[in-house]
């Protein structure tokens, strides 16, 4: 296959598929990794990719979020080591905000019942899991609701979490980076994600690799503001030791 062939079929997977995959594609059209590394940026020059880590985001489809169902979808075995991994950070009793988001969602459904806890969620979700849950004191922030996430926004939510000093918050991102944070498409939703941030004493990020680099519009805290990353084994070394010099302790899952 010539270059220019591969440049076309790479520029349609990445539209087709929102990203794509540097050692799968390098697997399949049999060529180095390199060689895909070098298509893409050729790409990324004429504006049609942004280059991640471990491949590239296509760039008319950066701001756009799938709706929940195909998110949860997307990394479900990683998604469900984070969730176990996370219950570590929960506290034996006290209170917990819990962000809108998949993985988020999945530590809800691993909430010990044995556990006297206080969750606050702006997540429709996550309410609906836990509505009849024992152990659990629910509430939910009122706002108007995003049918993309199930999550509440606006003013109605910001104002709930305004003067809350919760014990920790758990939180998700459409991207995260050591340069550029932890970000979100959404400026509503970013908004009422750096809310959850000011109100907890200890914040707890979980994001799987795939959103390693996929930095987003809006970007809700730095990683200096986060005190643990919990995210997968498919992050290589070297990007783990960024993410720990800019703040939190990264936990592999």
């Amino acid at each position: 296959m010539y270059a220019a062939e591969r440049h076309q079929l790479l520029a349609q997977r990445a539209r087709r598929d929102g990203r794509v995959d540097v050692g799968d594609l390098a697997a399949e059209l049999g060529v180095a990794p390199e060689t895909i590394r070098r298509d893409l940026g050729v790409l990324e020059r004429q504006g049609v990719v942004r280059r991640v880590y471990g491949g590239a985001v296509a760039v008319d489809r950066l701001d756009f979020e799938p709706e929940v169902a195909q998110r949860d979808q997307t990394n479900a075995a990683e998604k469900d080591a984070i969730a176990r991994a996370a219950l570590d950070q929960v506290p034996d009793r006290g209170s917990v905000l819990l962000d809108a988001g998949t993985t988020t969602s999945r530590l809800a459904t691993l909430l010990p019942a044995d556990r006297e806890l206080t969750v606050i969620t702006n997540s429709i979700s996550i309410a609906s899991i836990l509505a009849t849950r024992p152990g659990i004191t629910l509430q939910i922030l009122g706002g108007r609701v995003r049918g993309t996430t199930l999550a509440t926004v606006g003013s109605a939510s910001l104002h709930a979490l305004d003067g809350l000093l919760a014990d920790v918050a758990f939180l998700g991102a459409n991207g995260f980076s050591a340069e550029h944070g932890c970000t979100t498409p959404d400026l509503e939703e970013a908004a009422v994600k750096a809310a959850l941030v000011a109100a907890a004493r200890r914040r707890v990020l979980l994001a799987d690799h795939s959103k390693y680099g996929a930095d987003q519009l809006s970007r809700f805290a730095r990683l200096s503001e986060i005190d643990v990353l919990i995210t997968d084994g498919g992050i290589d070394a070297g990007a783990v030791a960024e993410l720990e010099e800019a703040g939190p302790e990264v936990v592999l899952a």
